[in-house]
């Protein structure tokens, strides 16, 4: 006999088609049948060890984060709440061209330090691999959800040539191939890049041209943090348009928003740009978050030349009054690259949480309400902060627009991504409410998309992306990844005011047929492992 029939679910299958009533039957980690109206055709109904009963819930396949900062989460704490109550069921991470595979000892320790503000510094994690094939056996060990790797294209150079703002020498660009290849070998999905952030920002589009075509010859995507998403936003897509048609890659852009003031309304400019492309053939996808603010390090914002050489330069070139002056320039009158081009505005940037408890006065204050009350200039405080944290605090960016946020989630090729950072006394709350969010308040309180819709953006469509061929529908055969939600009471429980509360009305979540959050409660289940990339 079976292991478990889900009686009387409305299923949600995944493909963006009208929703039906089934008995879904699951065994050996699989769904083995499905059998719609059984009760009202006077069908026998199937039977299982166990029986839920599922009146009044949908029933979809589980949510895939395409973006994730979860690397070192996962490993630190099994609990994962934060995703596993959200229905999630699979994460993409080793974002943004950082992270920490693959890397030799003095890589790990640069990385380590550049984007503590991401995962913290890792004091607690041993790092005993070095390779992305050791990092996925690493996971393999147990976590609680399933997770997939980028390869690291700014961890990738930090290994390679360093943190130096140069080209690379047709060694080192061997040397980078050749890392790209053996990360896809081993299991990576494709390659991600940050290019508003060190060293990664620091390659020149043959560059990456050159490791893209690796990466298509492997059957992965690019995944790009492109090189602003202010000032020049649309050149910034269309670059990686062209870059990744020239390299013959697929291309899902990160986070792809239009934010500051110069973006306003832009988003039909964006999605017009996108359709020209798709209509060419080009192969693109793109994940957004269902929230305007954004979210990084305080750090991102600097200018690119204060981060050549590595974390240690840039808080030499902060303690250098005259290069602190040239900094304060750049971010105040010109627009930083790392600001994405746009002349920073203090009252916008919050300080979402630092790693010294010392300073967790700033948190929940903008640099200007912190400055005010020190009776200082932003930068002062800014500055100070930067040195006395190490690099390591967090910002939620008050930037974005929700005409835009809307215009491009309904777009045909979009799916969902949390971004969510994880650390910090007081995190973004997409971290804790991405996907709920999606299903109460775009679907059922505003009418954006549709269940059905909102469901395949959610699902099937970054199974595809991945190139899952047993994930992402509801399916005879398919993966028991799956979520059972109640479409009339689902919502985020986080807000910017407490971001770490769960959501409410997603009382089931199952990973290869495990229950992972049962009765609304997580269970000690880690039914998580790597997902690796297929020939």
């Amino acid at each position: 006999m079976e292991e478990l029939v889900i009686r009387d679910a409305d299923v949600v299958d995944g493909s963006g088609g009208p929703s039906y009533r089934a008995d879904v039957v699951v065994d050996g980690g699989r769904i083995v049948a499905i059998v719609q109206e059984a009760a009202a055709a006077g069908c026998q109904r199937p039977k299982a060890r166990r029986e839920l009963d599922a009146e009044g819930l949908a029933l979809s396949p589980g949510f895939i984060d395409m973006h994730a900062h979860s690397d070192l989460a996962l490993l630190r704490d099994l609990d994962h709440s934060a995703k596993a109550a959200q229905g999630v069921t699979l994460e993409v991470i080793g974002q943004d061209g950082l992270s920490y595979a693959p890397v030799d000892d003095r890589t790990l320790a640069e990385v380590r330090r550049a984007i503590t503000g991401w995962n913290g510094y890792g004091d607690d994690i041993d790092f005993d691999w070095r390779s992305v094939g050791e990092y996925l056996d690493r996971l393999d060990r147990g976590i609680a959800v399933n997770a997939a790797y980028l390869i690291p294209q700014g961890t990738v150079r930090a290994l390679a040539v360093g943190w130096e703002d140069r080209e690379a020498t047709p060694e080192e660009l061997d040397r980078m191939r050749q890392l790209v290849a053996e990360g896809m070998e081993q299991g990576a999905v494709g390659m991600s890049s940050g290019l508003t952030y060190t060293p990664g920002m620091y390659a020149k589009d043959a560059e990456l041209t050159e490791l893209c075509r690796v990466v298509a010859e492997y059957g992965g995507y690019y995944c790009p943090h492109h090189r602003s998403y202010g000032a020049g936003a649309l050149e910034a897509y269309e670059e990686m348009v062209a870059l990744t048609r020239e390299a013959g890659c697929p291309l899902h852009l990160a986070h792809a928003t239009m934010n500051f003031g110069v973006n306003k309304g832009r988003a039909p400019e964006l999605l017009s740009l996108l359709d020209e492309a798709l209509a060419a053939g080009a192969d693109i996808s793109l994940d957004t978050y269902p929230y305007t603010p954004g979210s990084t390090t305080l750090a991102a914002l600097l200018p690119s030349w204060a981060g050549e050489g590595g974390p240690e330069e840039i808080l030499k070139r902060l303690t250098d009054e005259e290069t602190a002056g040239r900094i304060r320039h750049h971010l105040e009158v010109v627009g930083a690259d790392g600001c994405h081009g746009v002349p920073v505005e203090w009252d916008t940037i919050e300080i979402s949480g630092v790693t010294d408890p010392a300073l967790t006065d700033h948190v929940g204050r903008t640099v200007q309400e912190s400055a005010d009350l020190r009776g200082e200039a932003p930068w002062v405080t800014a500055r100070r902060l930067l040195l006395d944290d190490r690099l390591g605090s967090t910002i939620l960016q008050h930037v974005g627009h929700e005409e835009n946020v809307r215009a491009i989630m309904r777009h045909p090729v979009h799916t969902g991504g949390s971004d969510g950072i994880l650390q910090g006394s007081k995190p973004h709350p997409r971290a804790y409410g991405t996907f709920p969010q999606y299903l109460g308040r775009y679907v059922r309180e505003l009418g954006v998309l549709s269940l059905e819709e909102c469901v395949a953006h959610l699902t099937a469509r970054p199974a595809a992306r991945l190139r899952l061929p047993d994930r992402g529908l509801v399916r005879e055969g398919y993966k028991a990844d799956l979520v059972l939600f109640d479409p009339a009471t689902v919502a985020a429980g986080s807000t910017f005011e407490n971001p770490r509360v769960l959501p409410t009305g997603i009382p089931y979540v199952l990973i290869d047929g495990r229950f992972v959050i049962e009765d609304g409660r997580r269970t000690d289940v880690l039914a998580g492992r790597a997902v690796r990339r297929t020939a």
